[in-house]
């Protein structure tokens, strides 16, 4: 399970230099906290930002269900397969919102997968 942890704690250092971005966009573009509105760029970082808190929220306890209940390696790959998901998912968004495609095709490939084969291998184990 190194693997695994390693991964996770990847995607929060990912989310948490998204944090930080925002941070940056808000003084670039004057956004003064609370405000989460006011300029549109600052808006993307945002929403980038929260939407991959969205997905973390699916992704961490599937990463751990799926490597323990099915195998450690598919969820490496998938958990890869995240990281590089939200990655294109923030640049595409703050750069050109309607190429973020992609980058959410992939996060939801992962999340799928993930949520799939842990809810399998949970029930094969519950059932044997």
């Amino acid at each position: 399970m190194a693997y695994v942890t390693v991964i996770v704690m990847l995607a929060l250092v990912e989310y948490l230099y998204f944090g930080v971005a925002v941070g940056g966009a808000r003084g670039r573009f004057g956004v003064s906290a609370p405000a989460v509105s006011g300029n549109e760029v600052f808006e993307r970082y945002y929403r980038a930002h929260q939407n991959t808190l969205e997905q973390l929220v699916i992704f961490v306890p599937a990463m751990f269900g799926a490597a323990y209940y099915v195998h450690e390696l598919l969820a490496v790959a998938a958990g890869v397969t995240f990281l590089v998901g939200r990655a294109w998912y923030f640049r595409a968004y703050i750069s050109a919102p309607d190429k973020r495609g992609g980058g959410m095709i992939l996060t939801i490939v992962a999340n799928v997968t993930l949520l799939i084969t842990t809810i399998v291998g949970a029930l094969l184990v519950g059932l044997s």
